[in-house]
């Protein structure tokens, strides 16, 4: 498995992300951000549907994460609550497909750009890389 890069997709609510994104690739990389993550940003985590998290496994992503604000700090109130629970409605489908439910996963993380979000980054990467392809993956 040491040659296997997973191909993560990460979907991060607007608030949570902008400091992060405005760093671009460089300085996410400098702060050690894996390139083989794919960021996705929205308006709101809580637009974030249960179909666009199935399909990105659908188009070969190894793991999905979602990234909203902080469940009692939400700028649109409820938004990152629903990501969450959609989160959750995938891992239960994952499980039910004989499929690690570790390969999705949902962040609560304050506004801007803060190590926590590379460091969740790091972690989700870990964690796929020793977990390995998905069978979901298409060959």
């Amino acid at each position: 498995m040491s040659d296997f890069t997973p191909d993560i997709k990460v979907f991060c609510c607007h608030y949570t992300s902008q400091q992060a994104c405005a760093e671009g690739t460089d300085g996410l990389s400098k702060e050690g951000f894996p390139a083989n993550i794919t960021i996705n940003r929205l308006v709101c985590s809580g637009k974030l549907q249960v179909s666009m998290l199935l399909a990105a496994f659908e188009e070969g992503a190894d793991a999905v994460y979602v990234v909203g604000c902080p469940a009692n700090k939400c700028h649109n109130l409820m938004g990152s609550q629903r990501a969450a629970k959609r989160v959750g409605a995938v891992k239960k489908a994952l499980t039910e497909l004989a499929v690690e439910p570790e390969r999705i996963e949902m962040f609560h993380l304050e506004r801007g750009f803060h190590p926590e979000f590379v460091q969740v980054a790091k972690e989700m990467n870990q964690r796929i890389s020793q977990l390995g392809p998905c069978a979901l993956r298409g060959e």
